[in-house]
């Protein structure tokens, strides 16, 4: 099942191969339409990685149920007074 993130992965070379060829082609020169396509696949990473980043989702072996299941498995660990 494909997911945002595979998204995210074909739109960035369609981004720079894609957007550089269409600028070429509508009259802008390559030294323009490179950086204007780089700018648009860093946006597109920046996208993916700062507002819509990654988040693991609690599963049932996260760290937090396996510490609750066993809190006192270890004889080492210390123990809380309440």
């Amino acid at each position: 099942m494909t997911g945002y993130y595979d998204y995210v992965l074909g739109l960035i070379p369609m981004a720079l191969l894609g957007l550089t060829g269409t600028l070429t082609v509508a009259g802008f020169g390559l030294t323009q339409a490179v950086p204007i396509a780089a700018g648009t696949a860093a946006c597109i990473v920046g996208h993916a990685l700062f507002i819509n980043g990654p988040v693991s989702t609690p599963t049932g072996n996260s760290l937090e149920a396996d510490t609750s299941a066993n809190a006192h498995s270890n004889p080492a660990t210390p123990v809380d007074a309440d």
